[in-house]
């Protein structure tokens, strides 16, 4: 690919100083057509416009290569002696001068301007591109199906191998276009070292340039999570200068899909251990309430077996043992239910009913928003431990927001306010600093 672009740059300049030369021998024919009707002097504005166009359109090589050729074929042809190299009127020496300082700074303005479209092209392409990335991106759910298009893409952009590894200490191939790639011992120390430090590795890098591929890191936060891995089969450098910050943003673009993806998952974790435990709390709770008083009621009858005498005393005795169990059972189960005790757990002046969601102040009902009484409910579950913020946060708020700290000393302020006989002196709801908080009851 690199061979091409010099080959067609080359290209490119050859045809733009044929280009100037071409117009100056147009400007000259034409010249020479006018002077014998009209005289040479307004010969000189013919080749006005051929350097001012070759300027503009090849720059400033082709543009003093017009100037010098226009000042040249005008003395050769149009000043007295003509077809000679010298000029013997003022007049003359002015007009190839101003042949020439047209040329420069013609060439040097439309030099700035078409830097200045280039820049704003490559871009406008090159925004295009991460858009185009960013949006194919977003249309994957899972961790491989991101890898798959990341790579694929990179592929087909760069027109190289490309792969994305992952592990260590030993980097194993999640994904590569085209399939069948295998590392050497060189590329895999290579990939392991850019998963550890984070840097660019192998190929065309200072860091073990043997190997046949080069790895760049893909970074969520302050871990590398991945390493993408690109080769040519020419073994020339897979990406060229110029195009390093827009592998750069690519790779920015992947890191944020993995990162939306863990936190999607979490997510659905989260929503699954909530669901998981509303179902256990139900369950529990039907144990508790419809399972008990059966076996009260056959503890009842076994008893009522055992004073009137009748019946098998080896089956009565059998039975009575077989309801103690289960009665301990059932109780054993009920404590494992996520609310605990349907006791109402005293704190100071604070009762909390967490088995009927209702929380009293001196006897009095005390109104709580419904983040209010999740974070009072998760304090009581777990009286007289620390909470930290973090795990305040994803319980309550879920997985994405546990860095809101501002979330949760919102809500802890609120209740204070309501629950607290000093609020700027807790005893209930104790803070430790930079940690988290507790309930002390």
């Amino acid at each position: 690919m690199t061979e091409t672009r010099v080959k067609s740059s080359i290209a490119a300049r050859v045809q733009a100083y044929a280009g100037a030369i071409v117009m100056v021998a147009l400007s000259t024919l034409i010249g020479i057509w006018i002077a014998p009707r009209w005289g040479t002097a307004p010969v000189d504005m013919i080749y006005l416009p051929a350097v001012l166009a070759a300027a503009a359109l090849w720059g400033i090589g082709p543009g003093l290569i017009a100037g010098i050729a226009a000042a040249l074929s005008y003395n050769f042809f149009f000043t007295e002696p003509v077809h000679t190299l010298r000029i013997d009127r003022v007049a003359d020496v002015v007009t190839v001068v101003v042949l020439l300082v047209v040329a420069l700074v013609t060439s040097r303005l439309a030099a700035g301007i078409r830097t200045q479209a280039r820049l704003a092209a490559a871009h406008a392409a090159r925004n295009a591109t991460i858009a185009g990335f960013a949006g194919r991106l977003l249309t994957c759910s899972t961790e491989e199906q991101i890898a798959e298009t990341a790579c694929g893409e990179l592929h087909e952009l760069f027109a190289c191998n490309a792969i994305i590894v992952s592990g260590l200490p030993q980097p194993r191939i999640l994904v590569g276009m085209p399939t069948g790639n295998r590392l050497t011992p060189s590329d895999i120390a290579a990939a392991a070292l850019t998963l550890e430090s984070g840097e660019t590795a192998g190929r065309a890098t200072p860091r073990i340039q043997p190997a046949e591929w080069q790895f760049h890191p893909v970074r969520t936060g302050a871990s590398v999570v991945a390493a993408v891995g690109l080769a040519r089969d020419d073994g020339l450098p897979p990406v060229d200068d110029d195009r390093l910050p827009l592998l750069s943003s690519l790779l920015d673009q992947v890191s944020l899909a993995l990162e939306r993806e863990r936190l999607e998952r979490e997510t659905r974790q989260f929503a699954a251990t909530r669901d998981r435990d509303k179902l256990r709390a139900a369950l529990l709770s039907s144990i508790t309430e419809d399972v008990r008083p059966r076996l009260t009621a056959i503890g009842s009858a076994v008893r009522e077996l055992r004073r009137s005498g009748s019946g098998d005393k080896d089956a009565v005795s059998a039975i009575a043992s077989e309801v103690l169990k289960l009665d301990r059972y059932v109780e054993n189960l009920a404590d494992l239910a996520p609310d605990g005790s349907q006791q109402p757990i005293e704190a100071g002046p604070v009762r909390i009913d967490l088995h009927n969601r209702a929380v009293t102040r001196d006897g009095e009902p005390v109104h709580l928003t419904p983040k209010e009484y999740s974070v009072l409910a998760e304090l009581a579950k777990q009286r007289g431990r620390v909470l930290t913020h973090a795990q305040l946060l994803r319980t309550i708020w879920g997985p994405a927001q546990e860095r809101q700290i501002e979330y949760l000393r919102v809500a802890i302020r609120s209740l204070r306010q309501k629950l607290e006989p000093e609020p700027s002196r807790p005893s209930l709801i104790v803070n430790e600093p930079s940690v988290g908080y507790r309930l002390v009851a």
